[in-house]
């Protein structure tokens, strides 16, 4: 049997592997139900397969199983019945075992798990969200932070993941802005390429490496309205320029899986786009791995976009077009079968699909080492390392949008601080989507971090409303709190949170406690979008009564995607953008707030004045019209921007040499200087115009970034080169091009406020 011979190329067992299998056995590999159904815990705390998994399995066997660990409201895996990180490794083992000693072939499972943000299982180190970790401006600290993921997801038995998330954001109303890395495509790119670097490391066999899957292709974030799922009405221009960009970035650095989007592109759906997945990411990228499906996307071309008459017509179509792998296997188990025989599809196409499942199981090394270690695991998941690694990546993301007579840092011998707001005390706002139930006291609240500063007696709390409710039953409390203290931080914002089963909050005492009366919170998260982008509930009205007062208003931002509120932006004495900072978060903005850390993160969003402006990312075409009646186009805050406790000054960029061809580079220097008495770090960012072209062009394009440590008087030159990549754009042929003509190079903290230098490109002679 060549396919167990690991001497062999993973081609030549591939081969011989698939020419032992039946047609069963081939349809079985490209199907993926759905794990946490496949096993229960008993009584007496061990695991045992159930029936509807072994029926399953009786079908022709299981080639993948997804969210095996997975533990949320959906799930319907909680503390009590769920599996602790040695229990998940052992379990996971046991499940494996069935496939590998107790079949014909023994062909390993792959199992897939969820890490957006950390593991979906009990136990792991819950990081910042995407939109977090991209207001570091930091790629190479989110490679850290994938390598510590990879570390937890393998050593429990997981080898892929469904992350990176690389949508770019058009319409911040969409509950998923929060899983993306912002609005700007380079940048996203660049937190891809570093994606994979750290979740596939240098071995894909390795005992702490997984294959990473790039999701949504394509053009989910353009969806219309910001409404999940919905039709994203873009060009084929716009998409190679702006949407295919990260993920052509991240397959050049080696992806080895890629997940379709639920959406249509001008009528075709991403999960049957033999143009997306067959011409353009196999055959003009050289892609050679896996492609998966989103849970129940086949089942959407017959029942939703509508574009197959039935259940076998759309199973055809999904594997015509390039899909490999279906995320909940329903229509492939059910119908594939049906559609060879019917020859809707080719028996060739299959064995395609089922030679790049084999071939990623084989370059995972499942083959030679399909088994946890559950010690390891235990020793790994949720480790005192990766807390602090979460704890650093959510204080360099933290953006800081006001300090007005420099309110902050705040002095660690200022009097009481009042601590008021529906999310200075709620761990699960804290965390996002996609994050599994967490024990008492793992999650380190805003109240928590300022109490291990302050101590109990100088942090007065009071949450004084909720999230969504109208209520003002906790107004007098929080007052209260307010008029006793020396300066008042008011964490505002969202909540992500599913319904974990913790209750509520008594605002007239602040405490937890149990009702009958169900209370949702959640204005973010998956197929949460909303209409308006303004604080719900009370939470504005709390705050311009705590503003009456008179004393110094800090306003701290806890939400997924951004908030337009023009009286906070105006009466607030400071405030914080902190999106959901993770499971360290108010350890983090502890950090922030007494200037332990000198906040460095920057928006990778435009803010809006009003939603009004929607949309209104900084890469605008120069054709996109005037002014609206009531309002300009420019946003609150511009996409870069984020201030410090320190200053940073900039010099005039110089470009050497000034005069360059199509192919060749040019260097952009700057010298950026500390002129502040704190140290910090800045943000260096580079944008590229091109006044004239044959199409039309954004004012403005990110195509490159530092950030930069600097102590008190220090100065830097920071270089830039730019050449083909910086200035080629997508020609009417849909090829990229560069352009003879002149050039505005810019350089400075953010995407409005940039220092100028000229470029020109000419063809040299000779080379027409």
């Amino acid at each position: 049997m060549d396919y167990k011979n690991a001497s062999l190329p993973a081609a030549e067992r591939v081969k011989d592997l698939l020419g032992r299998m039946t047609e069963e056995e081939k349809i079985g590999q490209l199907v993926q139900p759905f794990g946490w159904k496949c096993y229960r815990k008993t009584n007496g705390g061990a695991v045992e397969l159930t029936e509807a998994f072994l029926e399953e399995w009786a079908k022709g066997g299981v080639g993948s199983l997804y969210g095996t660990l997975r533990a949320d409201p959906w799930t319907e895996v909680t503390l009590e019945n769920g599996l602790s990180p040695k229990e998940g490794a052992a379990a996971l083992n046991k499940i494996q075992r069935h496939a590998v000693e107790h079949t014909r072939l023994g062909i390993p499972i792959l199992f897939g798990e969820e890490c957006s943000h950390g593991h979906m299982a009990i136990g792991a180190t819950v990081f910042p969200v995407p939109l977090l970790v991209g207001s570091t401006w930091n790629p190479e600290l989110y490679r850290e932070m994938c390598r510590a993921i990879a570390r937890e997801v393998r050593s429990q038995g997981g080898a892929a993941t469904y992350s990176p998330v690389l949508d770019v954001v058009r319409d911040p109303r969409w509950g998923r802005t929060e899983e993306t890395f912002g609005e700007d495509p380079y940048l996203i790119g660049r937190f891809a390429v570093e994606a994979i670097r750290g979740l596939q490391g240098d071995d894909l066999s390795a005992e702490d490496a997984v294959a990473a899957t790039l999701k949504h292709f394509a053009g989910y974030g353009a969806s219309e309205g910001g409404r999940n799922g919905a039709p994203a009405h873009i060009g084929l221009r716009e998409l190679h320029e702006v949407d295919l960009l990260p993920f052509r970035m991240a397959v050049e650095a080696g992806a080895r899986s890629v997940m379709t989007a639920y959406n249509e592109i001008d009528g075709v759906p991403c999960t049957s786009n033999e143009y997306l997945l067959n011409e353009v990411l196999r055959g003009e990228w050289g892609f050679d791995g896996m492609v998966i499906t989103d849970c129940g996307a086949i089942g959407q071309l017959a029942g939703g976009h509508n574009t197959a008459e039935d259940g076998r017509d759309a199973a055809a179509q999904a594997l015509k077009a390039g899909v490999d792998m279906e995320m909940s296997g329903e229509m492939f188990r059910r119908h594939l079968a049906a559609a060879l025989r019917e020859g809707r599809i080719e028996r060739e196409a299959l064995d395609t699909a089922v030679s790049r499942v084999l071939g990623m199981k084989f370059r995972l090394g499942l083959f030679e080492r399909p088994y946890a270690d559950p010690e390891r695991a235990e020793a790994i998941v949720g480790c005192g390392e990766h807390a602090a690694l979460a704890r650093n990546v959510a204080a360099e993301g933290i953006v800081l949008l006001k300090n007005e007579g420099r309110t902050l840092p705040l002095s660690p011998a200022a009097g009481k601080v009042a601590l008021i707001g529906p999310n200075a005390d709620a761990p699960y706002n804290q965390l996002g989507d996609y994050t599994a139930p967490q024990p008492p006291g793992r999650v380190v609240t805003v109240l928590e971090g300022l109490r291990r500063r302050l101590g109990g007696d100088r942090v007065l709390y009071a949450p004084g409303c909720r999230i969504r409710d109208d209520s003002k039953e906790g107004f007098a409390r929080a007052l209260a709190c307010a008029e006793r203290a020396d300066v008042v931080v008011l964490a505002l914002g969202g909540s992500s949170a599913r319904d974990f089963g913790e209750g509520t909050i008594d605002l007239s005492t602040g405490a937890s406690v149990v009702t009958d009366r169900a209370w949702s919170e959640m204005d973010c998260g998956e197929g949460i979008d909303r209409s308006t982008l303004h604080l719900l509930g009370a939470q504005l009205e709390l705050a311009k009564e705590i503003y009456k007062l008179g004393k110094p208003l800090v306003v701290v931002y806890i939400n997924g995607r951004p908030i337009t509120e023009p009286w906070i932006d105006e009466h607030a004495h400071a405030i914080l953008e902190a999106w959901y900072p993770g499971q360290e978060g108010g350890e983090a903005i502890a950090d922030i707030l007494f200037g332990d850390v000198n906040p460095s993160g920057r928006l990778t969003l435009s803010l809006p004045k009003h939603v009004g402006q929607l949309p209104v990312y900084y890469y605008g075409r120069r054709t996109r019209g005037k002014r609206y009646l009531e309002t300009d186009l420019s946003p609150a805050y511009p996409f870069g921007y984020g201030l410090s406790y320190t200053e940073f000054r900039y010099g005039k960029p110089t470009v050497e040499p000034g005069v360059i061809g199509p192919d060749e580079q040019a260097a952009v220097s700057v010298r950026v200087s500390n002129v502040g008495d704190r140290s910090g770090a800045e943000v260096v960012q580079l944008y590229i115009s091109d006044p004239v072209a044959s199409v039309t062009r954004p004012e403005r394009l990110l195509k490159g970034f530092e950030k930069v440590a600097l102590e008190p008087g220090e100065t830097k030159t920071v270089t830039f080169t730019v050449g083909r990549e910086q200035l080629a754009l997508i020609a009417k042929d849909l090829k990229p091009v560069v352009e003879e003509g002149d050039f505005v190079v810019m350089v400075g903290p953010n995407a409005a406020q940039v220092e100028t230098a000229r470029l020109k490109v000419i063809e040299r002679e000779g080379k027409r």
